[in-house]
């Protein structure tokens, strides 16, 4: 699937939403917080929209739509394409249509103190109604939160404690956050300890999943706790019954690519502190080999198993969910370009893993773009349907990320040529990164969930 958010209708949504908001309230800002799956969360900035007035900005957008008066394009600048809105000035960050006709279906749902602008998502089928995952929500609403209790909104926020020479701070209360959190969800499964057999996380590509389960096991271990793991890569099933994609590809992160009946089977006899015969996979042969690990779960110790499916209740079959600790990790970020535009969470992580993987994977940024729409589909498939189902969600961005992440990106990025397939995309993250101040990555911490893409971590691959 391409990148559904910055689809030219829904952005052409968005420019209208900015128009019809400044003529319903004037004298107020409106907020696009963040993202609920295939919508985005709006508010008013400092002040709480009734249900009646949700409906007003739903006629009165429509009645925008339906005149249809030409968008006109006043060109780009500093990184934002201007238009004029029926003689209103509109700056966003990404291009939309020239009519308002050509918007996408949509509908706008009262939420919280604001309401959602939510297109139709390709995951639960056109026309089936949004259930607002709450969860999810919480933890953004968290992140604006502690945003704004140490007095940073926007990336201009963040610029300014560069420009400042003052940045060194801002990792220190970033990678603070972090590992207060992990230390706070650590206590928490020590508080359920006498329940819990196991420990599942799960999150889309380029979470940082990897550094988060590590600093987490050191911090179940400093309470005490030894987490065993148990690698879903040992349990895909012979090549010739890998299940194949639409394009006619093998299709490994299919969930029928899993031998469950045997995975089922060994949860349910670990939980029960009985060994079991791990097998191993030689990926090279692309079957099973005949040598297994014996594996046991002890009395002062937690299964954990990590990946793209752990948060799928199949997974697991017939285990008492009280015995589960379900945790979600994904980038979720939190800061906006300014209060209209925020940073799409997707594109966050797709810079994480293009500079990841032209640094450390030998996957060229044309490759890595062009891989990353099916990266999408199975998110879409395998993680995202399940995440309201996590008793906790982490936030694995850091604010000064994409600061971090611009030199290595931009280097990357500008080998992609002009005439690849991939050129737009590039062009595209180019110019968002340029709204970005640049920092030296040395000073980031080696602990760092940003180390998993920029190199140097501790935790992955001794880079």
């Amino acid at each position: 699937m391409g990148e559904t958010h910055l689809r030219l209708g829904r952005q052409t949504v968005k420019v209208g939403l900015i128009k019809i908001m400044r003529d319903l309230f004037p004298g107020e800002q409106l907020k696009t917080s963040y993202s609920i799956m295939e919508g985005v969360f709006c508010n008013l900035a400092g002040s709480v929209l009734s249900t009646r007035e949700v409906k007003q900005i739903d006629v009165a957008l429509r009645a925008w739509i339906a005149r249809d008066a030409p968008i006109r394009s006043l060109g780009k600048e500093n990184g934002y394409y201007v238009y004029e809105v029926d003689g209103a000035v509109v700056n966003v960050v990404y291009p939309a249509h020239p009519r308002p006709s050509m918007v996408e279906p949509f509908a706008i749902i009262p939420f919280a103190y604001g309401f959602i602008v939510d297109f139709d998502d390709a995951d639960r089928g056109a026309g089936v109604p949004l259930i607002p995952p709450f969860n999810l929500s919480a933890v953004y609403e968290e992140g604006q939160e502690w945003l704004r209790r140490i007095d940073i909104e926007e990336v201009s926020d963040v610029n300014a404690f560069i420009r400042d020479d003052r940045y060194l701070k801002l990792i220190g209360i970033a990678e603070a956050l972090h590992e207060k959190k992990i230390s706070g969800i650590a206590d928490e499964i020590l508080r359920q300890r006498r329940a819990l057999r196991v420990l599942l996380i799960s999150g889309p590509s380029s979470s940082g999943k990897t550094s988060f389960t590590q600093r987490l096991c050191t911090q179940l271990e400093v309470n005490g706790l030894r987490p065993v793991a148990l690698s879903l890569d040992n349990y895909f099933v012979d090549r010739d019954k890998t299940p194949r994609d639409e394009e006619g590809n093998y299709d490994f992160e299919a969930f029928a690519a899993l031998d469950l009946p045997l995975l089922q089977r060994h949860i349910a006899e670990l939980i029960l502190g009985e060994p079991v015969e791990v097998p191993s996979f030689d990926f090279v042969a692309a079957k099973r080999s005949g040598r297994t690990t014996t594996l046991q779960v002890g009395a002062s110790e937690i299964l954990l198993i990590e990946g793209l499916h752990a948060l799928n209740p199949d997974l697991v079959g017939d285990v008492n969910r009280n015995t589960l600790f379900k945790i979600y990790v994904s980038a979720l970020g939190g800061l906006n370009i300014d209060m209209i535009n925020r940073i799409p969470t997707t594109e966050i992580r797709l810079v994480r893993r293009l500079v990841r993987d032209a640094r450390y994977r030998g996957i060229s940024p044309a490759e890595t773009i062009l891989r990353w729409a099916s990266v999408r589909r199975g998110e879409y498939r395998s993680v995202f349907r399940f995440q309201e189902d996590a008793d906790v969600m982490f936030n694995s961005s850091v604010i000064y990320e994409m600061n971090a992440l611009r030199p290595l990106a931009e280097a990357a990025l500008r080998d992609i040529p002009d005439d690849s397939p991939a050129r737009d995309t590039s062009v595209r993250l180019l110019n968002l990164l340029t709204f970005f101040e640049p920092i030296d990555v040395s000073k980031v911490p080696f602990n760092s969930i940003l180390r998993e893409f920029i190199g140097g971590s501790i935790y992955v691959d001794g880079k």
